[in-house]
């Protein structure tokens, strides 16, 4: 039986969009389509805003990673790489203090890509370079098909042995806390509770995203006292108001927890907390996984339940992103 097949062509992204400012960045920017963007690089994006301003420059887009809370910058170009746009993406990097910078182009030049590549090998574990190819491709006359094509990432095996050697420097409650936090990172992402989420470290605690601004999961492991735990965290400028606010609803949140939470626990501090704790002997290597397990279902948990409540609480504040 004959077959006949189709004809695969590149097509030239100005023939879609005429001009990367008024036509591509708006389009990339919605919802759908900077989605296709963040799994290709394997984050979780939601758009702050696009042409944000950088003194007399301007940003294409910024971008929230929701896994992390941190900021993501993109910066998209028409053509083939250039050093103006290298130089662009650093100091748009730089002054909106982001973890990670996109570089989306129709083509990147080797130098370019091994320029990334140092940056990724030689910067901080957490800062993050993409450059991301942006192509169109046809079967014969059918409408275009977007590809986001990753041509450099951040070398997490370079990184991993960079912080391995900093563990040398370490006292021994920070060496395990480090490799406690590793190993509860690895199961938060391979149970998809989060697409990213932030590197871990040689400290008692490890953030998670609430997807708003002064608001995380903070999770701790206290060597000390023997004990994990999973806190909202709310920091001053907010506080007061999310407490408030969030107090008359006790009574449902536990009940759809399924458990009693610690609410507000140090009222002299100006930071506030909804906490819940366990005992946990983290010297015991082989309770990890059942210590990591009850870590990773109280996120869950506490994204699903506290996620939406916090996004809806009424805060006015300049600092507070949400409502800008």
């Amino acid at each position: 039986m004959k077959t006949d097949f189709g004809d695969i062509n590149k097509v030239p992204v100005r023939s879609v969009w005429q001009n990367e400012q008024y036509n591509f960045t708006p389009w990339l920017a919605e919802p759908a389509n900077i989605a296709g963007l963040a799994s290709a690089i394997g984050l979780e994006l939601e758009v702050e805003n696009v042409e944000v301003a950088v003194g007399p420059y301007s940003a294409d887009i910024l971008a929230r990673d929701v896994g992390t809370g941190r900021y993501v910058v993109i910066e998209n170009q028409f053509g083939k790489t250039d050093h103006s746009h290298l130089g662009q993406l650093i100091t748009y990097g730089s002054f909106l203090d982001v973890a990670a910078v996109v570089w989306l182009a129709e083509e990147f030049t080797e130098e370019h890509k091994k320029a990334l590549d140092w940056l990724n090998d030689h910067t901080t574990e957490d800062l993050d370079f993409y450059g991301v190819a942006i192509e169109l491709w046809q079967i014969d006359g059918s409408r275009p098909a977007v590809r986001f094509n990753v041509a450099s990432r951040s070398n997490a095996i370079v990184k991993q042995a960079a912080a391995a050697k900093a563990t040398g420097q370490l006292t021994d409650a920070r060496k395990l806390q480090l490799e406690f936090w590793t190993a509860f990172r690895e199961r938060l992402l391979a149970r998809k509770v989060v697409a990213s989420a932030q590197a871990a470290r040689p400290q008692y605690w490890f953030d998670v995203a609430l997807g708003r601004s002064h608001f995380v999961l903070s999770n701790t492991a206290n060597t000390s006292e023997n004990r994990i735990g999973v806190r909202v965290y709310m920091g001053n400028a907010v506080a007061d108001a999310a407490l408030e606010q969030l107090l008359p609803q006790k009574d449902e949140i536990e009940k759809l927890l399924g458990e009693s939470l610690q609410w507000n626990p140090s009222p002299e501090k100006r930071d506030k907390i909804i906490a819940v704790y366990r005992e946990a002997d983290l010297n015991d290597r082989k309770q990890w996984p059942e210590y990591c397990d009850w870590l990773v279902d109280h996120v869950a948990k506490f994204r699903k339940v506290f996620g939406p409540r916090i996004k809806s609480l009424k805060i006015n504040t300049t600092n507070d992103e949400q409502n800008e």
